[in-house]
């Protein structure tokens, strides 16, 4: 690995950088993208159970202790309860709206990766290049080495920016990807509460 990076130069080795930066917030999003952590499935009964019961005290107090998307969507509903469903369903929406953003916080990180390391292989091709041609300009075709030393710069790090932009692209749209569907868990857990907030809830 560490004569690949050489090789590259040092190109190669922001390439190498970003593809350490792009696995991290990969990694982290994938963490944090559980759907245990965003839609519990225990704290979406239990919420449901409780407004059902009219206990909406009880049923704010465990959206605090949950401290997650579906709580604090949740908690905007019933503190609301008793206010016509249209303003209760907005205030809801733009809690969700703000929690599907913080949803989507460092995918951006992996998108960039995804665009820009094939762009630094490209430079890298370019450069490795104008080195070869340098070489020729200077030795004529003779010096058989030092041209090669050039074109392996601009095959290594075309390699290398594929082999990074590649992975994240696909990376980037699989986050894309499980946002939007724990989003949609969320906006129907949300309603299907909000629908049960029963006599308390107006319906105008």
């Amino acid at each position: 690995m560490f004569e690949l990076l050489q090789s590259g130069g040092a190109i190669m080795a922001v390439i190498f950088v970003f593809s350490l930066v792009g696995l991290a917030a990969f990694f982290e999003r994938l963490f944090a993208l559980r759907r245990g952590r965003v839609v519990p499935e225990s704290v979406r009964v239990e919420l449901l159970e409780l407004v059902r019961q009219d206990r909406l005290a009880d049923a704010i107090t465990a959206c605090r202790k949950d401290d997650g998307p579906l709580g604090r969507i949740v908690e905007v509903i019933v503190s609301h309860a008793g206010q016509p469903r249209a303003e209760v369903k907005e205030l809801a929406e733009e809690v969700g709206r703000r929690e599907s953003a913080e949803l989507e916080r460092f995918t951006g990180v992996v998108g960039i990766v995804a665009s820009v390391a094939p762009l630094l292989g490209l430079l890298g091709t370019v450069w490795g290049m104008i080195q070869t041609f340098d070489v020729i300009q200077a030795n004529g075709m003779g010096d058989i080495g030092r041209m090669a030393g050039g074109i392996s710069t601009a095959l290594v790090t075309t390699f290398g920016g594929l082999s990074v932009g590649i992975p994240a692209l696909m990376g980037h749209r699989y986050l894309l990807s499980r946002v939007d569907e724990l989003t949609l868990e969320l906006e129907e857990a949300s309603l299907f509460i909000l629908d049960n907030l029963g006599p308390k809830a107006d319906k105008g």
